[in-house]
């Protein structure tokens, strides 16, 4: 199969740009893949072999790293913050472009709640969501008077579309790695069925996986009955139905030990919420108050009485800056606010970036009781 000038090339050249290295073969097909869909080894190979030198170089049998293309300069970043309120910037930005031209080792700490359905997030899926027509988002029927939030169906997608979310986390995690300073902490809320493909996808990038938050909570996924046999089978459960939602802990690799981290870089642990009590890895919550989806009507909305114990415990000295790359409704960044850190959030739909606009301060102005 033929390919028109540059659909093959421009990937690569993104990806190896993303990592700041070489890769192999099989990894740079894999980035391909992410971009293009299912393009043959023997394609990208031409590709490479084609425009090297030059573009590319080969470091090794089977590996390659950028050639003449210029890398992004140390200290650019992606345009100026369209918002700004406390010590919060948000950027209408593509993460990985942004991250790319970010200055190394200049984030402390990441709290995402990232596109890891992907299906779900594309601009058509998006249209339906709100459109209310659903698509891949389940949209609960009203309950006791209550409209239940869209949810997105993760049982949905097939192998390769997991294959797309492994390679989508493993190019994220070099490009973070870049960014971290040594001991940077990175939690990333995910669920029961795709937990593990991001711990594997992040930990092949260099991370360490330092356990897990459990966001104790009821959730809509799950629990329902075969679909068109629910009378047939009306004792079955298909799944259980969650009522808990996992955030994936990472920590980029420390220099020395954490004491030594500690002194150099402010990080490499997690901070307490008192004195005589640790931050744990339990966190009882409940779903999002519909005070705070007035504000900010995202489906992936997360409340801020558990966002601000989880960013407050990111930073360990309480020093540093809290990254948000996948920033939605700007939840992460009022959490940052209301605990007094430093954060950027990056958001690439324009919508939601126009919405974290408006909910930044609102959400950051919310009194809240201290659950725990």
């Amino acid at each position: 199969m033929s390919y028109a000038p540059g659909v093959i090339r421009d990937p690569i050249v993104s990806y190896l740009s993303a990592i700041q290295g070489d890769a192999s073969l099989r990894d740079i097909c894999s980035a391909v893949r992410d971009r293009v869909g299912d393009v043959s080894e023997s394609s990208v190979r031409s590709s490479l072999n084609l425009h090297t030198p030059g573009t590319f170089a080969r470091t090794a049998r089977g590996r390659y790293r950028l050639g003449t293309i210029r890398m992004p300069r140390e200290n650019a970043c992606e345009g100026e913050p369209i918002y700004r309120f406390g010590q919060a910037e948000l950027f209408h930005a593509d993460c990985f472009t942004w991250l790319s031209a970010r200055a190394s080792q200049s984030i402390h700490a990441v709290v995402t709640d990232p596109p890891y359905g992907l299906k779900e997030y594309n601009d058509v899926e998006k249209a339906k969501l709100r459109a209310g027509k659903g698509g891949v988002w389940r949209i609960p029927p009203a309950f006791d008077g209550h409209r239940r939030a869209p949810l997105p169906r993760f049982t949905v997608l097939d192998e390769h579309e997991k294959r797309q979310i492994s390679v989508f986390f493993k190019n994220f995690g070099y490009l973070l790695h870049r960014v971290l300073v040594p001991g940077g902490n990175v939690a990333i809320a995910s669920n029961p069925l795709l937990a593990h493909l991001v711990s594997e996808s992040m930990t092949s990038a260099g991370f360490e996986v330092r356990g897990s938050v459990v966001r104790l909570t009821m959730t809509m996924r799950g629990g329902d009955r075969p679909k068109n046999a629910h009378t047939e089978f009306s004792g079955v459960s298909v799944m259980p139905r969650s009522m808990w939602e996992p955030w994936v802990l990472l920590r980029k690799p420390l220099e020395g030990r954490v004491q030594d981290n500690l002194r150099k870089w402010q990080t490499g642990g997690w901070r307490r919420p008192a004195a005589e009590r640790p931050f744990g890895d339990v966190i009882k919550s409940r779903p999002t108050s519909p005070k705070e989806k007035a504000i900010a009507a995202h489906p992936s909305l997360k409340p801020q009485s558990f966002l601000r114990q989880l960013v407050h415990a990111s930073l360990p000295l309480g020093v540093g800056t809290v990254l948000d790359p996948f920033a939605g409704s700007g939840a992460t960044l009022a959490a940052a606010n209301a605990v007094g850190y430093s954060s950027v959030g990056i958001e690439k739909d324009g919508e939601y970036a126009r919405m974290a606009c408006s909910a930044i301060r609102k959400l950051t102005e919310l009194k809240l009781v201290d659950p725990v």
